[in-house]
């Protein structure tokens, strides 16, 4: 007995020695704080609190100096010896503010925002809650510094510093999204993410290739989803939540839930989304060419036009989103970790509502117009090392799969062929990120990256008089497009305040593509592109002790000629088409930034950024011809000819500015701003606005907190674009916009007032709700078809366990 006693005593000790877990609470309130990042360089070492507050410390034995950070916390650095002598218990308290949030997407490791030269912003899962965006655009429109565009309400396009589309780049997980078909026009890619299952949002301004490569031009979109916990004890860790929420405005029912169960070695996170979105009610206030008088219907073999009941309401817009996903993640030792993640989305039909707008001799120019399925399939695996050898203290191999689908229907009214477009691309990517640190002042970040896209595309044309189908032409040609890169970074900490950074990329892309000439004479069947870009970076950042910290950044950023730019056939807009060129070459950016920020106290943070963005060479739709004629037949109509091509310069600056105070009792006021003006180079060497050049816009918000209660009024605004300063090609498109006295086309300024409140019920029990557009304003984003939500009733309740 007395030796059973001495085996328990001492194998007690043991655990409590090698399995030690911290627990870190809020000082506020007491209770455990999720999401904590704990880090050692000496050790290299770094850990996450779970739900319950807690994390494993073994691996951070000995160190000297432990960084625990949250945002919205004061940060903390403390020995391992410190933490040992508090019982491993610590409570952070509420910070003011904070200049040093670790981010990731800046180099694709944890780093302080401090120590970064360009522009980021983070929106946190708390924000998201509180704020409740139905989609992933929706989430970045949030943040006050992404302006979001909208052809239909199954979508939205950032624009972010002048620059939309294929000249940004969207991560998710640290995988790039971005596919060899990604188009100048306005994408809707984004919402294939979950906002329920993204964990935190990075926006990166400006240039991002050096890491990134090809598209990271205006900025990088960083989405990093939920993250399987490991247990902290023996105890397995299970936690997760269920929410369903209801909206007025288009009669939003969504369900969403989530699990997560830790082990010490193991762990898993689950989720699953599902959203009905009916016809969005637009508001009562605001110009009249926005309302939706009436649609059209096929009855008895005919299409006809009928009376909108509510011309408020715009018929049709309606769809529906599922998300799944399921995260395994495998630590067998303090040097190796294994993550293996699996993401699914797919649409139903949803219709491309802009193009519904368009008339032709007072008549719909469309019947049907509407987008197929857009689904979205992700594999994705990193395997983390941490070793100390003469190459790398930590590397990272990431290796992904993807697959994507979409389709577009449409059919001329009271015509009865149905024109149908597919494409399916196959994406695989393997990327091997590596750091060094050499001494306290160096520290090197270096990797390797391989890309391959596989591009189908497919046509049909149905008779749906008759039910025949016949091959049609295809939108792409069969292509295949690949991208090999090497990239450094070298940061140097020349002093305590000091921080100097340069890095560079070479990168090799190549674009193979067989045309199929059954439908369209084209002078050539093949086409290959095999081409070169490098692409570099330096920056300072200089921190002063009294909490001012100043930032230059120089930059250039590079776009690859793609499948689409280099092989699509399609309708531009009325009386145009689009057909191939093979004689293209990368466009490039060249941007210059500075940046201010400035915390006063514990009661105001400011900070500023100026930058001006060059295009050079870049890749834009310009009057071609096609064996020698400048217009072809094209769905019946003959159609002048463009096509994609190096033939042009534009640039764009702007200012980015935010201000953040802290009053007493809970009270807090945020504003952002952003004021961006840009140029491009037309076919006769005068110039037009920047399309994608949004007006200015921002946020102001006004907010209250305690510990069971959060308030929210809030204005999100934009200026007017008058006619003057409309794009040019934007300028043809007078059904998306309003009309000014003369008659011509313009987007008038707006603005929503908004009311948001967080009540918690219980530890486990929550409820969230608002009204959006207090003052059900009628309006539509710059260059959007879809008007926004009018007055909106949202309802969300939330349990966890």
């Amino acid at each position: 007995m007395k030796h059973l006693l001495l085996i328990t005593l001492f194998l007690g000790t043991y655990i409590s020695i090698f399995s030690q877990a911290i627990t870190i609470k809020s000082q506020e309130n007491g209770q455990p704080l999720e999401f904590v990042l704990l880090s050692s360089n000496d050790p290299k070492a770094s850990a996450i609190t779970d739900v319950r507050g807690q994390a494993d410390m073994s691996t951070f034995r000995g160190a000297e100096k432990i960084e625990i950070r949250l945002i919205g916390y004061e940060t903390l650095a403390k020995s391992y010896r410190e933490l040992e002598q508090a019982d491993f218990l610590l409570s952070l308290s509420p910070s003011s503010f904070a200049l040093d949030q670790v981010v990731v997407t800046a180099s694709r490791w944890n780093q302080s925002r401090r120590d970064i030269p360009a522009r980021i912003t983070t929106i946190t899962q708390r924000e998201v809650a509180l704020q409740n965006p139905q989609t992933a655009a929706d989430l970045l429109g949030s943040s006050g510094e992404v302006f979001i565009q909208k052809s239909q309400q199954g979508g939205g396009s950032p624009m972010i510093r002048g620059f939309s589309t294929n000249r940004l780049l969207i991560t998710v997980d640290g995988v790039r999204m971005n596919t060899a078909i990604f188009r100048s026009g306005n994408l809707q890619n984004v919402i294939s993410l979950d906002p329920f299952a993204v964990e935190k949002t990075e926006v990166l301004f400006g240039p991002g290739s050096v890491i990134y490569g090809s598209d990271a031009i205006g900025g990088v979109m960083g989405f990093y989803t939920l993250t399987p916990q490991f247990a902290a004890t023996d105890e397995t860790l299970v936690n997760g939540s269920a929410v369903v929420r209801y909206a007025s405005a288009n009669n939003e029912f969504t369900g969403h839930a989530d699990v997560r169960v830790g082990w010490k070695k193991w762990a898993l996170a689950s989720s699953f989304s599902h959203n009905k979105f009916g016809d969005l009610r637009m508001g009562s206030h605001g110009p009249e060419e926005y309302l939706r008088p009436a649609y059209v219907q096929r009855v008895d073999s005919l299409d006809r036009v009928f009376t909108n009941d509510d011309p408020l309401v715009q018929r049709p817009s309606a769809y529906e989103q599922t998300n799944l996903m399921q995260k395994l993640r495998f630590r067998p030792n303090d040097n190796w970790e294994f993550n293996y993640g699996f993401h699914y989305s797919t649409t139903t039909d949803y219709s491309r509502y802009d193009r519904l707008l368009r008339t032709r001799r007072d008549l719909p120019r469309s019947a049907e117009w509407y987008y197929g399925p857009q689904v979205w399939l992700m594999n994705n695996l990193n395997i983390t090392h941490h070793g100390r050898n003469g190459f790398y203290d930590q590397a990272t191999l990431r290796l992904a799969q993807q697959s994507f689908e979409e389709s577009r229907i449409d059919r001329d009214f009271n015509d009865v062929e149905r024109r149908s477009r597919l494409e399916k691309v196959d994406a695989l990517s393997a990327n091997l990120d590596l750091q060094k640190n050499i001494g306290l002042e160096h520290r090197l970040l270096y990797g390797l990256e391989a890309i391959y896209n596989e591009v189908n595309s497919s046509g049909t044309d149905e008779d749906i008089s008759s039910g025949k189908i016949i091959p049609g032409p295809a939108r792409y040609p069969q292509s295949t497009w690949a991208s090999y890169a090497a990239y450094l970074t070298y940061q140097y900490r020349a002093s305590e305040r000091l921080l100097l950074q340069a890095g560079g990329r070479y990168n090799q892309f190549a674009l193979d593509a067989a045309f199929d000439t059954t439908f369209y004479p084209f002078p050539f069947t093949t086409a290959q592109l095999n081409k070169g870009a490098f692409t570099g970076s330096a920056g300072v950042v200089y921190s002063t002790p009294g909490l001012w910290t100043w930032s230059a950044n120089l930059s250039t950023g590079f776009r690859s000629p793609n499948v689409d730019d280099l092989g699509k056939v399609f309708d531009s807009e009325p009386g145009a088409v689009v057909v191939p060129n093979p004689n293209l070459s990368a466009e490039y950016a060249y941007n210059a930034e500075i940046g201010l920020a400035k915390v006063a106290g514990d009661a105001v943070r400011v900070d500023l950024s100026a930058y001006y963005t060059m295009l050079d060479n870049a890749l834009v739709r310009r009057n071609f011809t096609l064996n020698g004629q400048d217009s072809i037949l094209y769905a019946g109509e003959l159609s002048r000819v463009q096509a994609v091509q190096n033939a042009a310069k534009a640039h764009v600056y702007g200012l980015q500015a935010a201000v953040e105070v802290k009053f007493s009792r809970g009270f807090s006021l945020l504003s952002r701003f952003n004021y961006q003006q840009g140029e491009e180079e037309l076919d006769d060497g005068s110039t037009s606005p920047l399309r994608h050049a949004a007006p200015w816009f921002g946020m102001t918000r006004l907010a209250y907190a305690n510990q069971k209660l959060k308030l929210e009024l809030s204005a999100v605004y934009s200026g007017e674009v008058s006619y003057e300063n409309l794009a040019q090609e934007e300028r043809g498109k007078d059904y998306l916009y309003a009309l000014n006295e003369n008659g011509n086309p313009y987007s008038p300024g707006w603005y929503s007032l908004n009311f948001k409140t967080s009540i918690q019920l219980t530890e486990q029990l929550s409820i969230t709700g608002g009204v959006e557009n207090l003052t059900d304003q009628r309006y539509r984003p710059y260059s959007s078809g879809l008007a926004a939500a009018g007055r909106n009733v949202v309802l969300s309740f939330r349990a966890g366990f």
